[in-house]
C-alpha cells in the first residue's frame, strides 16, 4: 500500500503537485497537505478547491491538474468520458446535508416545514453543482414523507434567492446573515462556521449520502505524486482526517 507514499516521500527534485478538488474538500485536504508536506519539506501540494462542474471544465480546457477529486460520480464520469482520467477512480470519502440558518435565526426557521414559508430567503449550490443537485433531490423526498405539504418541493424551491457556484458560497452567504436559510454539507459545518450559523437536522430518509470519487488526471505533470496523494487518501491516516473534518469515511 505505502509503496508509492514511500517513493513520493524520497524523491531528490522539489515536486509540485496540482489537486483539483470540490470546494466541500478544502479545510480535510488542507490538513491533508500539512500532513504530506511535514515529511517531506521538497513536496508542495496546490489547490483549486471550486465546484466539480467547473473543475471539468478546467480540466478539459488543459489546466495542468494532477489529480481531479469530485463531489459526486456524474462529473467523475464526464471527466472520464471526455478522455481526462487515467486509469479508474475510486470512491475515498462520503458526505450528507445539513439545513444551516445564521446565528440568532432571524427568520425564526424551527422546523424543514418552514423552509417552504412565504418570505423565507433560501440560498442553494446551483443545480449543476453537485450540492445543488442533491439539496433539490433532498428536498422532494421532503414533500413525499408525512408532515409536508404535497407542494413542499415548489414552495421551497420558489423560495430561492440565489443559486451558487460552490457549496462553500452557500455557507458564506448564510453565515453573512444574506439568506435566512441554506443547505450544505455536514463537512461545511466547520469549527469557525459552527460559532455563526444554527443547523437543522435532516431526517435519514431524505438525505442523500454523497459519494465522492478521486482519480489520476490523464497526461498529469506528476503521476507519480498524484497516486501517491491519492494512496494516502485512501490509508487509515487519510480517512481518520477526512472523518475528523466530518465526512463519512469510505473505508
Amino acid at each position: 500500500m505505502w509503496l508509492l507514499l514511500g517513493l513520493l516521500l524520497h524523491h531528490q527534485q522539489p515536486t509540485h503537485l496540482s489537486v483539483y478538488a470540490a470546494a466541500s474538500l478544502t479545510d480535510a485536504f488542507n490538513e491533508i497537505a500539512d500532513s504530506l508536506e511535514r515529511r517531506d519539506p521538497d513536496l508542495h501540494i496546490d489547490f483549486n478547491f471550486a465546484g466539480s462542474q467547473v473543475l471539468v471544465l478546467q480540466i478539459g480546457q488543459g489546466a495542468a491538474a494532477d489529480v481531479f477529486a469530485s463531489a459526486d460520480s456524474l462529473w467523475m464520469k464526464t471527466a472520464q468520458d471526455s478522455g481526462l482520467i487515467e486509469g479508474t477512480p475510486q470512491t475515498f470519502v462520503r458526505n450528507r446535508l445539513v439545513v444551516i440558518v445564521p446565528k440568532g435565526n432571524p427568520a425564526r426557521i424551527g422546523k424543514l416545514q418552514d423552509l417552504g414559508r412565504s418570505g423565507v430567503k433560501l440560498v442553494l449550490a446551483a443545480d449543476q453543482v453537485p450540492a445543488g443537485r442533491y439539496a433539490r433531490q433532498t428536498i422532494f423526498r421532503l414533500s413525499r414523507l408525512a408532515g409536508y405539504p404535497t407542494d413542499y418541493g415548489r414552495r421551497v424551491l420558489g423560495n430561492v434567492v440565489s443559486n451558487e457556484e460552490n457549496v462553500r458560497s452557500v455557507a458564506a452567504k448564510v453565515q453573512l446573515g444574506e439568506a435566512d436559510a441554506g443547505i450544505v454539507y455536514v463537512s461545511d459545518v466547520t469549527p469557525a462556521l459552527a460559532r455563526q450559523v444554527q443547523r437543522i437536522e435532516l431526517p435519514d430518509s431524505a438525505n442523500v449520502i454523497a459519494s465522492y470519487p478521486i482519480a489520476v488526471v490523464r497526461h498529469a505533470p506528476n503521476a507519480l505524486a498524484a497516486k501517491g496523494f491519492i494512496e494516502f487518501v485512501l490509508s487509515p491516516s487519510g480517512q481518520a482526517v477526512l472523518a475528523k473534518n466530518g465526512f463519512i469515511a469510505a473505508r
